[in-house]
């Protein structure tokens, strides 16, 4: 094909000439400096100019110009003018504000015929056309020209030759996932090419059979959105003004999106329409598809890879999840299977033995109390407190290793796949952010380009940083005031049931099964998951806006900021309860007639007898259950309600009326960070699977049962209630692979903490091999074991009807009356001795074959070298052969020694590159 010039010889400029600011040009900005050299102004875009003066059917170029409409009668569910030839690429919406009302409609003029230079073709729905009366839906084409100048200046990839790599052999166990798989058309939707960035100047290369789809409708969506955040609007205060998002920001248009191809629930009437929308709704997006596998290739096409990207994670961390599921269940099965069979929990309930133990009073206005009332509790603690533990703590640390480096494979070769291995940080993401540019007074000159850029002074920055960083620690300290908070309510809770207690009977059940404790704890972690979500609600806006405060310089910089903030916050949010009862209640109490107190008035904590580790898993289960239901919730039925209401009126519109812009208007728009909550979301899910793990074996079973529903609402979501979002690349899942890595790297810790200090298995093995005298039964006589003696002279003076002298405490303290009382025996430090050593060895072996997994397995799989090698050699080699033909052409009509030099330079790096390759 021949080479497209939409310029008709004047020289070309790009929208990143266009970023020049007035500064440079002499301080203050007057408007575009007109160079007569050659007929173009400083700081334009590309474009013709001649395109003002079009004469091809539109319904409205610019607002106030004359209107040439196609009178033919067409269907407005639509993704094409008028014409019905031209693509609708993307979609500007207004209304008639009277605020500003001159001043929008100026910007608006200035921004379209900007727009118009560059090359771009509008078409205008009036008001009166749409179903409220007052929008205004400007509709945008980008035509071949366009397309291709900014193909280039983007350096999208596009085919250039089929690949011809032997695809992997067929796995002889294939036909049993047959069931799981779709539709070969379905999960290859294109042909698999080898690629190349695109060039104007080499178009024969490429197989355009027709321009009008060479490019995806995400790459020209992609193209267009390049453009329209770069293109100038205005020059107010000295200052050029530019990019669609200010506009939309200052209420000049309402909305910008490209659209959906046709509607979710059917095929559009158009033959030219790609239905992928329809497609992807019907095997994908319904959860009756939940077994099936995701169509990651279709969904990279009409979304782009920054979503596919997310989907692929999200796709094989549910998978992974499958096989950490299936070995915590089984855990939990071993300690439903001996709940009943363990020593020390038959010694609580036995009558004779833990019925006439009786226990010191738990708070100032408590009665004592006798140890089996706790029967039930222990019994459940036995369900996540016992051997089983420690295997899946030391399981978790090493399957996280292989989900995280497995995941690095499947991400490289999902960057072949998607033309992503040279892929840097998309220049959408490292352009500086209009908001940088506009805030800033001060400019340099970068010392790579030489050119004038803006900056803020060292004294500023470090200002707004240290403001950012007192918030960020203002609302952590209010965190854990709220913790605080919540430990007086436990404390007042408990002890408001002495108050109201009768006798001891009523006060040691509620029920057959709840104690006051576990009452205590469900109330106290249902009220913590509520404070959790008014603080988020608060926090995620209090981010926002001292991310804004910083001024990032980029996209990329500025998501990375934003992404910290929030997970820092939201780490310290989720967990810090959870860290309490792991590692802080019932470890600091004191001694009888010796407590310790929280503000001199309330008694630390205590565990029951069983240990915290129960209390651990009502609180895992309440905050990690509540928190994935109302994510669903918030998910899927406040967009689908607000849809609802905002299309009340429309939907029953007859199809030809009913416009696909207006259909997609009154949408949900996903937002700047609609993908960033969905990678929140998960990344906190992945730390209760990950962090808690030792105490709570099911985590990773409601994770599972989430994510696979999790999986089918974000995809009806982004189908059904979500504008088409801006297509954009990413190589990777960014900043989250680092957390990742950290939260797996500190679970180590946390669960070798929890086996040791939360839950009771070290002091029972402590006990059963260098305590205990029994060699027939080693955990006879545990719990006696366990219990110090308390005189009553030191304590409240009992109010039931027993004479009662001495109680009983859970700690390791010598008697009152021995030469050490109320010391520390030599078990204790037995045990705590025990308790050390088993965190350094348990954390030493799990970090060295987290290591060794992380050394064996390599990030790119073999075969994806060799086909990456391929690829570059082959793509190099019809490079140099065009180059080569070129010069023969030369060297042909001209006979010149130059050309016929640049022959031999040009084979000669043909026997090169066959050497390194």
């Amino acid at each position: 094909m021949g080479e497209m010039n939409p310029f008709n010889g004047k020289k070309q400029e790009t929208l990143i000439e266009m970023s020049s600011t007035g500064e440079e040009t002499g301080g203050e900005d007057n408007g575009p400096y007109y160079d007569p050299s050659n007929g173009t102004r400083e700081g334009e875009i590309p474009g013709n100019p001649e395109v003002l003066s079009t004469t091809t059917e539109t319904a409205s170029l610019i607002h106030g110009m004359p209107k040439v409409i196609d009178k033919r009668i067409h269907s407005k569910d639509s993704v094409f003018f008028c014409d019905g030839v031209r693509r609708i690429d993307f979609i500007l919406s207004f209304v008639d504000d009277p605020k500003d009302a001159e001043k929008k409609v100026e910007r608006r003029k200035e921004f379209e015929i900007n727009l118009l230079k560059t090359g771009l073709e509008l078409e205008t729905e009036s008001k009166d056309d749409s179903d409220d009366g007052k929008t205004y839906f400007t509709k945008i084409h980008a035509p071949w020209d366009v397309l291709a100048t900014y193909a280039e200046v983007m350096h999208i990839k596009v085919p250039i030759k089929e690949n011809d790599i032997p695809q992997a052999r067929e796995n002889p166990f294939g036909w049993l996932i047959n069931p799981f798989r779709l539709n070969t058309t379905i999960i290859n939707p294109e042909p698999d090419y080898f690629t190349a960035p695109f060039s104007k100047q080499r178009q024969e290369l490429f197989p355009i059979d027709n321009p009008e789809t060479f490019f995806s409708p995400s790459t020209r969506n992609r193209i267009v959105y390049y453009i329209l955040s770069r293109c100038k609007y205005a020059t107010e205060d000295g200052k050029r003004k530019f990019g669609i998002k200010r506009l939309l920001n200052n209420g000049t248009y309402t909305a910008a999106f490209p659209l959906h191809d046709c509607r979710y629930w059917k095929k559009s009437h158009d033959p030219k329409s790609e239905n992928e929308r329809y497609t992807l709704y019907k095997e994908w997006a319904r959860f009756g598809r939940f077994y099936k596998e995701q169509p990651l290739n279709l969904i990279r096409k009409y979304y782009g890879e920054k979503i596919g990207i997310y989907f692929a994670w999200l796709g094989f961390y549910t998978e992974m999840l499958g096989i950490a599921a299936a070995v915590g269940f089984i855990c939990f099965l071993y300690g439903c299977l001996t709940k009943d069979g363990n020593v020390w929990s038959d010694e609580i309930c036995d009558a004779e033995l833990g019925g006439k133990i009786i226990m010191c009073p738990l708070c100032k206005d408590c009665d004592f109390w006798r140890l089996n009332t706790t029967c039930e509790s222990t019994k459940n603690s036995h369900l996540f407190d016992n051997a089983a533990t420690l295997f899946f703590a030391v399981f978790m640390g090493i399957w996280v290793t292989f989900f995280l480096e497995l995941w690095k494979r499947r991400q490289a070769k999902l960057e072949y796949e998607w033309d992503l291995v040279d892929f840097e940080e998309e220049q959408q993401q490292l352009q500086l952010r209009p908001e940088y540019e506009a805030k800033c007074t001060h400019y340099k000159r970068n010392p790579v380009t030489q050119e004038m850029e803006p900056y803020i002074p060292m004294s500023n920055q470090a200002l707004r940083s240290f403001l950012s960083g007192a918030t960020v620690l203002f609302w952590i300290f209010l965190i854990l005031i709220c913790v605080i908070a919540v430990i007086v309510y436990r404390l007042s809770m408990y002890a408001s049931f002495a108050k109201i207690t009768v006798n001891m009977k009523e006060v040691k059940y509620i029920g057959t099964f709840f104690t006051p404790q576990m009452v205590t704890s469900v109330t106290a972690s249902v009220l913590n998951f509520i404070i959790i979500m008014i603080l988020n609600y608060f926090y995620e806006r209090v981010a926002i806006w001292i991310t804004d405060l910083e001024i990032p310089k980029t996209h990329f910089e500025y998501e990375n900021r934003l992404t910290m903030k929030m997970f820092l916050f939201q780490f310290v949010n989720y967990y810090s309860s959870c860290f309490y009862v792991a590692f802080f209640k019932g470890k600091f109490i004191g001694r009888p007639g010796k407590y310790n107190r929280l503000f001199g008035s309330w008694r630390n904590e205590e565990c029951d007898p069983g240990g915290c580790l129960i209390e651990l898993t009502t609180q895992l289960t309440i905050i990690m259950a509540g928190k994935q239901i109302w994510g669903n919730i918030q998910e899927s039925l406040l967009p689908w309600v607000k849809n609802w209401w905002v299309s009340r009126n429309a939907r029953h519109h007859p199809e030809k009326l009913y416009s696909r812009w207006e259909q997609d208007h009154d949408l949900q728009d996903m937002g700047q960070f609609g993908l960033f909550y969905e990678y929140l979301e998960m990344v906190i899910q992945f730390g209760f699977v990950t962090l808690f793990v030792a105490s709570f074996p099911l985590a990773p079973v409601l994770a599972l049962l989430n994510n696979i529903i999790e999986v089918r609402v974000d995809a009806w979501k982004f189908i059904t209630q979500f504008r088409r979002p801006m297509g954009a690349k990413a190589h990777s899942i960014g900043i989250w692979q680092q957390i990742l890595n950290g939260v797996a790297i500190f679970s180590v810790v946390t669960n070798a903490f929890i086996v040791a200090f939360t839950s009771d298995m070290i002091p029972r093995l402590v006990y059963k091999y260098a305590y205990s005298t029994n060699d027939q039964l080693p955990m006879k006589g545990y719990i006696n074991n366990s219990l110090s003696i308390g005189s009553v002279p030191f304590l409240k003076p009992g109010t039931s009807e027993e004479e009662i002298t001495t109680c009983r405490y859970k700690d390791y303290r010598y008697p009152l009356g021995h030469r050490l009382e109320y010391q520390h025996t030599m078990q204790f430090w037995h045990i705590l001795a025990a308790k050390m050593a088993f965190i350094i060895i348990l954390e030493h072996v799990v970090f060295l074959v987290k290591f060794a997994i992380a050394a064996l397995i390599p990030d790119v799989p073999s075969e994806v070298k060799a086909r990456i090698k391929r690829e570059k050699y082959l793509t190099q080699k019809i490079l140099h052969e065009y180059e080569l033909n070129k010069l023969k052409e030369m060297l042909v009509g001209t006979g010149s020694c130059a050309a016929n030099k640049e022959v031999s330079v040009q084979a000669e790096k043909m026997e090169l590159l066959k050497e390194e390759l």
